[in-house]
Formats: C-alpha cells, sequence, structure tokens
C-alpha cells in the first residue's frame, strides 16, 4: 500500500457521496486533507470525523468551484497555508438530465463550469507544483457515460467524454515528470448524483447500482498503482469495453434505452 502520511490530498465535492469517501479512503491511508465544496457544515463534521478517527491534519473550504476565479483562489489559499497537494481528486460535478431543448441554458452551463472548465483548470494549478516536485497523484472523476452519447444526458456525457480524452492524454504527458494521472468512471452509484440531475431511477440503473466506498476503493487503488484509467465494478467494465464493439449509430439508442426504461422525470 503506497504510505500517503504527511502528504496532503485535496478532494473537491467533498461534502456527501463519493467526494466525502474520498476523503475517508484517503485520510485511512495516512493523508492530511482538505476538504472543497459549497456547503460547509457537512465537511466541518466530516473533518472532526477524519482527525479523530485517523489523527490526521484537515482544512475545510467553502468554494463554489464553477465560478470563474475559484480555482485560482483555492490555490493561493493552499500557497497562503503553506500547503503542498501532492494528490488532487477533482471529483466535484453534477449532472442534468433531460431533453436538450427542454434544459434551461444556465443549469447546463454551471454544469460545464464546474465538470470542464473548473477541472481543467485546478489541473493545471495544482500539477505544476507536483511536476517540480517530481511526485503526485491527479484523480479525474468521469463517468460511465464518457464511453457513448447519451441522450437525456447529452451534455453531461460530452462533458465526461472530455474529462476521460483529456486524462488519458495528460497521464501520459505528466508521467515523465513523476505525476501519475488516473481517470475513474464510475457507473451508477448510490449517491446525490440522480436526485439533483432530476431523474428518478431506471431500471438499469437499479440493477446496476454500486455502493460510493467500493466506487472509491478500486479508484484509488488504480491511482496509486499507476493506472491510466478504470471502471469500477465488473459489470460497469464489460459495458464499457461493449461500446468499442457497437456500431456508433446503435450507441445512442442503446444508451437512451438504460437510462429512461422504468425511469424519466
Amino acid at each position: 500500500m503506497t504510505d500517503l502520511r504527511g502528504r496532503w490530498a485535496l478532494v473537491t465535492g467533498a461534502s456527501s457521496g463519493l467526494g466525502a469517501d474520498f476523503a475517508r479512503e484517503l485520510a485511512g491511508r495516512g493523508a492530511n486533507v482538505v476538504l472543497v465544496a459549497r456547503r460547509e457544515e457537512p465537511m466541518k463534521a466530516l473533518a472532526a470525523s477524519l482527525e479523530s478517527a485517523h489523527g490526521v491534519a484537515t482544512r475545510v473550504v467553502a468554494m463554489d468551484l464553477a465560478a470563474e476565479d475559484a480555482p485560482p483562489a483555492l490555490a493561493d489559499r493552499m500557497r497562503a497555508d503553506g500547503i503542498d497537494v501532492d494528490v488532487l481528486v477533482n471529483n466535484a460535478g453534477f449532472g442534468v438530465f433531460g431533453p436538450f431543448l427542454e434544459l434551461p441554458w444556465e443549469r447546463e452551463r454551471q454544469m460545464l463550469a464546474l465538470d470542464v472548465v473548473a477541472l481543467v483548470h485546478l489541473t493545471k494549478l495544482f500539477a505544476a507544483g507536483m511536476a517540480k516536485r517530481g511526485t503526485g497523484w491527479i484523480l479525474q472523476v468521469a463517468s460511465i457515460g464518457a464511453f457513448q452519447p447519451t441522450p437525456t444526458y447529452a451534455t453531461y456525457s460530452a462533458a465526461k467524454s472530455f474529462v476521460l480524452s483529456f486524462g488519458e492524454a495528460i497521464a501520459h504527458e505528466l508521467r515523465p515528470h513523476g505525476v501519475r494521472v488516473c481517470t475513474v468512471c464510475p457507473g451508477v452509484t448510490a449517491t446525490e448524483f440522480l436526485a439533483v440531475a432530476g431523474q428518478r431511477t431506471s431500471l438499469y440503473q437499479r440493477m446496476m447500482m454500486m455502493q460510493s466506498p467500493a466506487v472509491v476503493r478500486s479508484a484509488v487503488k488504480a491511482m496509486l498503482r499507476g493506472k491510466t484509467s478504470v471502471t469500477p465494478g465488473v459489470s460497469n467494465a464489460l459495458a464499457a469495453f461493449s461500446m468499442r464493439l457497437t456500431p456508433r449509430r446503435l450507441q445512442a439508442a442503446i444508451a437512451s434505452a438504460a437510462m429512461n426504461l422504468g425511469g424519466g422525470r
């Protein structure tokens, strides 16, 4: 097991779900943890539990990372606190469910600002320090939706395709500098995601749902082993691989059926 004792890990979207479990997993491996999200109170409670259970140091930063000036402000905050971030988990993000023409543009814009723009900006800001020190790990959180076009999640799926492609590309660029980049593509996970997206769980989603801690363990293990990408869960990995063998013209129809059969708004 890679020793993270004394290192600082920064986890975005850390107030609940995958983000909170990433913080628990990394603290369990000895890392000090910076928790970043909009909701401060859940992070304060989480920070206290991490300090008590694992004896690590924590910082809580309440911030909306979708704001254009948020990533540099966060980097400035870390420098002011004397914190060198050696593990960056870009987990913050959300999806929007529904027919493309019916979705409010402002909601989609906010999603893209957080899921894509903030993720790239944070990576650029913190990877520079890691490369200079010759060590570091970055975990990009994409989705199984990255592997195929997904009607009713059109913009979200496309955003996660970007995250996967971006993550794999910079993994190649940064490896010579001692920085390992891994992109995790979770399938349906028992978090607040569907409620925030505005979707009732479909039959496919109910059948394929994984628990958040299992997804997180798989992702962190892959990151620390230097893997470029990982799709947690055997069924999810097979589903993602099958898309490579499926004609493009059929992928959207299959994804639409999976997302909407027995579900919807």
